[in-house]
């Protein structure tokens, strides 16, 4: 084939609407726990499966296995037939948009042609005025759905999807699952970057109105009254679902998490472990049962005076073991690292937090992630290796971007904790005191902040940075 019609082909397949053309990247994911996941979906869900078909497909894709991708679309193929007959143009056109570009890469540019050809004629015929893409519902709330399984960085793309499905078919109890979701999702990220928080409560609400046989929707609301103080009618809402799907892992999953976070934790354990009976390779699992046997062992430090080593040793390794599990099935699993890490330091098992501390900071791509591993290290690096100034060194770093997080306030206030105290104890130089300046003027306590840098110029006379900062403090106090 020409290069010039190889060009042309690429141009058509640019304008598609599908997996390819939706700027998902296998960098942002663990494409091994996202397959088994669709996979599970796939079993569990007893609805109509082309989203998650047409999803693995892509997934296969990256993972270099373009026959298994064409077998998927295959089987997306067949879902279309049994549940839309009536409908097989306008559902297929993701399905078909996929095929066009698996053909593509494997070189078939007849097969790339005959699909963009389907598309075209259905679009034509679907809408006068399109061309390759038509804006359809089910479209948006495909991607959107491609978008959530993707991660954080996308769930605001994501919302945004099943808004516009909305606008269309605004009872729509899928679309509107989705939609809550998203919102669900985003406020946690809203909350750890210390943002104006959107409540999802009321799409919950209704999501659950439009199906009240989608137990999983209904452990989100739950949770989310949980949030709100309101405990009892969140726990109504598991038990309700409790009877409706006694099994589905979706569900266990969360009504697990809404009984740990009320402090039944065996409960929630013998939840958490009918669940991974079910689903033995979820990451997500595992590391409930590591947080369960952590709320354990914090339980069994309160309430007894001096537990016995045994107890506390067993508990750390069973919280070590699920830790370890979901890191080893999840590669990409930030919290799983951390929470792994700290486990470890608990259990005195020094390198192996440091080693586990490192990975973590390899996975941590999220600004928010990394401002609380400055936090988590930090504190590592005070408590169990007794390095004030490693401390002081990683919780600086936790305040460097401009962007406000949980993690950064949480590093802002170890910080400045830590500094009074050496300074109290005689032992601040003059980065304690510019840097205790920086925090003050952070706080906009700008007398405190003048007074501290002061007090660092006269250690360190000749520091540019000290007395720029001091220059403009008095500046903006006399202006």
């Amino acid at each position: 084939m020409s290069t010039v019609s190889k060009n042309s082909l690429k141009s058509s397949l640019l304008h598609l609407e599908c997996h390819f053309t939706w700027t998902l990247l296998k960098q942002d994911v663990d494409l091994d726990d996202l397959q088994e996941t669709i996979g599970d979906q796939i079993e569990f869900f007893i609805k109509s499966n082309i989203t998650n078909y047409n999803l693995l497909s892509y997934v296969c894709h990256l993972k270099n296995s373009n026959e298994e991708a064409l077998r998927n679309l295959q089987k997306a193929e067949e879902e279309i037939k049994k549940n839309h007959p009536d409908e097989i143009a306008r559902r297929s056109l993701v399905t078909w948009g996929n095929y066009a570009w698996i053909y593509y890469h494997l070189e078939r540019y007849k097969e790339v042609q005959t699909y963009l050809s389907k598309v075209e004629k259905s679009c034509k015929t679907l809408s006068s005025s399109a061309q390759w893409k038509i804006q359809l519902p089910e479209i948006y709330a495909e991607q959107g759905w491609a978008l959530l399984k993707f991660g954080g960085k996308y769930y605001k793309r994501a919302k945004n999807c099943f808004e516009n499905a909305l606008k269309n078919e605004p009872n729509n109890p899928e679309f509107n699952a989705g939609y809550a979701i998203a919102m669900y999702r985003l406020e946690d990220f809203s909350y750890r970057q210390c943002e104006d928080v959107i409540p999802s409560l009321m799409s919950l609400k209704r999501a659950v109105e439009l199906n009240p046989k989608d137990t999983y929707i209904m452990a989100l609301l739950a949770l989310k009254l949980q949030d709100l103080k309101q405990v009892d009618e969140g726990e109504r809402y598991i038990e309700e679902a409790m009877k409706k799907t006694p099994d589905l892992p979706y569900f266990l999953r969360y009504a697990a998490k809404f009984y740990r976070r009320k402090g039944q934790v065996d409960k929630a354990l013998k939840i958490l472990k009918k669940a991974l009976a079910v689903t033995p390779k979820s990451a997500f699992l595992h590391h409930q049962l590591g947080v369960c046997y952590r709320a354990k062992l914090l339980q069994l430090k309160e309430s007894t005076r001096c537990p016995s080593q045994e107890q506390v040793e067993e508990l750390i390794q069973l919280s070590i073991f699920h830790f370890k599990t979901a890191t080893d099935q999840k590669t990409s699993f930030f919290l799983a690292h951390t929470d792994l890490a700290k486990m470890y330091a608990e259990g005195k098992r020094y390198e192996e937090a440091e080693e586990t501390f490192q990975k973590a900071f390899q996975v941590s791509d999220a600004f928010y992630d990394r401002q609380d591993l400055y936090y988590y290290y930090g504190n590592f690096k005070l408590f169990h290796m007794k390095s004030e100034s490693e401390a002081i060194r990683y919780f600086t770093e936790g305040l460097k971007t401009e962007k406000n997080s949980y993690g950064r306030n949480k590093c802002r206030s170890a910080l400045k904790k830590l500094l009074e105290q050496r300074i109290q104890r005689g032992l601040g130089d003059a980065t304690d005191f510019g840097t205790l300046g920086f925090i003050h003027n952070l706080d906009g306590e700008k007398h405190e902040a003048i007074d501290c840098y002061e007090k660092a110029v006269a250690l360190y006379p000749d520091n540019e940075e000290y007395l720029s900062a001091l220059c403009e403090l008095r500046l903006s106090i006399s202006s």
